[in-house]
């Protein structure tokens, strides 16, 4: 699985670059200059350039970032690497993750801000670039794949120590043993574990 992490996540780093480049050059540097309207008052595609986290957050705060989203790629490419078992959602879950943290982290390092484009002008929503993406996608399937195992796990619990009490108290409810029937004795049993005849009566 370790060839499939490294396609996934590279070609997803290579993609988010590209875009960047494309960006930068075609708006000649120039943020807010907007590119190309893909539906009218709804969708573009613009430059700006964000120095905080992901989705324009937290202005200015991006460079504090930079030893956590280090951290990131590097924990999502070590965990794949070392679950290698592990179904082919979870590695391309982990790749995702990795692009999406070192695309920006490129940009932090090499422009100290990073190059968003993608704005959904009809709700303001901010900008943001096919980094984010990723990341997002990621932690979408990364929750959907808690929630599956989850309700796996629940199904494959055993029962409780009270239902197994309750169900060996109703076998045992329902068992009729047969009864035990002793003969009747005429006599007396003597300790030897004889039983006499009926005693002579006495003589008058």
């Amino acid at each position: 699985m370790g060839r499939l992490f490294f396609l996934v996540a590279g070609s997803a780093l290579v993609l988010d670059q590209a875009v960047k480049f494309w960006v930068r050059v075609a708006a000649e540097g120039v943020e807010g200059r907007s590119l190309f309207v893909v539906w009218n008052n709804v969708f573009e595609i613009k430059l700006v350039y964000n120095e905080g986290i992901a989705f324009g957050m937290f202005q200015g705060m991006g460079v504090f970032l930079t030893p956590i989203a280090a951290i990131i790629a590097g924990g999502a490419a070590w965990y794949s690497l070392k679950h290698r078992h592990e179904p082919r959602v979870t590695h391309v879950t982990m790749a995702l993750l990795c692009a999406g943290a070192l695309g920006n982290l490129i940009d932090r390092i090499a422009l100290g801000k990073v190059t968003d484009m993608f704005w959904f002008r009809a709700i303001d929503f901010p900008v943001f670039n096919v980094a984010d993406v990723c990341i997002t996608a990621a932690g979408v399937m990364l929750g959907v794949s808690v929630v599956i195992e989850l309700f796996q796990h629940k199904k494959q619990d055993p029962p409780s120590a009270d239902s197994s009490i309750v169900g060996l108290t109703d076998a045992a409810a329902s068992v009729d043993p047969d009864p035990i029937d002793f003969p009747e004795l005429d006599g007396q049993t003597d300790p030897g574990g004889t039983v006499p005849g009926p005693m002579p009566e006495p003589e008058s």
